[in-house]
């Protein structure tokens, strides 16, 4: 019986770790797109620096997103 419940309780561990960094890359990701839009369109000459960046920056956060998935 514990051992069981044991085992339950560590499923739902890594599976609310593995959420949580998803969401937490999501947001990431979420941040990255607002604040390179509002880069644009303060200044438009600049975009495709702005574009690049931002893709490396998505990149990144979307790197936690797998460490959340794989190492859990």
């Amino acid at each position: 019986m514990f051992d069981l419940l044991a085992q339950i309780s560590g499923d739902i561990g890594q599976g609310l770790t593995a959420a949580l960094g998803c969401l937490g890359a999501a947001l990431g990701v979420g941040f990255v797109g607002t604040r390179a839009v509002e880069a644009v369109g303060r200044n438009p000459g600049a975009s495709g620096k702005i574009l690049v960046q931002s893709i490396i920056g998505m990149a990144l956060s979307e790197a936690v997103a797998f460490y959340a998935l794989f190492l859990y």
